[in-house]
């Protein structure tokens, strides 16, 4: 009885734990030059190291990595309270989106200060 009972505790507690997910490049998106990224097509996961060099507002930046220069966008609740200057390196993981009349940009998922 008690066996049964603490495999089932086990199994409840392990079904409902939360655990943490990595974040950032795999096999599957290795970190490529912006120049690339531009290359791809809509909805592309993208990963990029580079810097942020300005504010465009509305949540977008400008992001290079001296191959080109891209607009980024990092949804202000993503910031997590980290403060980036251009000097900052970053890396950035996310989403090509290519619009036709728009400049294509990446929607960041999230970033890491190296």
């Amino acid at each position: 009885m008690k066996k049964t009972v603490l495999a089932l505790l086990a199994s409840f507690l392990f079904a409902n734990a939360s655990y943490a997910q990595f974040e950032g490049p795999s096999s599957n998106n290795p970190v490529i030059t912006v120049k690339q990224a531009l290359n791809l097509s809509d909805n592309a996961r993208v990963a990029l190291r580079g810097h942020i060099t300005k504010s465009l507002g509305d949540e977008k930046y400008t992001f290079t990595d001296g191959t080109a220069e891209v607009m980024i966008e990092i949804d202000d609740e993503d910031w997590g309270g980290r403060k980036v200057t251009p000097e900052n390196t970053v890396e950035i993981f996310g989403e090509l989106d290519k619009e036709m009349f728009e400049p294509t940009k990446v929607d960041v998922d999230s970033f890491n200060i190296q």
